[in-house]
């Protein structure tokens, strides 16, 4: 595990172990990762310069909507539990996946 939050925060290190990691991009200061499961689809962003993780509900293909943040709450645990993984596995403090905006 990291050592505590904000370790990693920033770093241009960080977003690149997470550039490593199954199915996330960087580009600038924030990495993206898609998820789809369920029925649902998901994309995942880490933030650097604000050391956050942000969910964003993404609707069916052909929909013609946008897609809309959603609260942690309403995200499903396996997810949220990759997200920290993959977090972590970059150096970066899982907790921050956590953490309120």
């Amino acid at each position: 595990m990291s050592e505590g939050p904000g370790s990693g925060a920033g770093s241009s290190e960080s977003l690149g172990g997470l550039a490593e990691r199954e199915g996330w991009r960087v580009e600038g200061p924030a990495a993206r990762v898609h998820y789809e499961g369920e029925g649902d689809r998901y994309s995942v962003e880490y933030y650097a310069p604000s050391d956050c993780v942000i969910y964003w509900k993404v609707p069916p293909e052909g929909d013609g909507e946008t897609a809309v943040p959603v609260g942690r709450d309403t995200v499903p645990t396996p997810l949220r539990e990759r997200i920290r993984l993959d977090l972590d596995a970059a150096g970066i403090d899982p907790g921050v996946e956590r953490r309120n905006l």
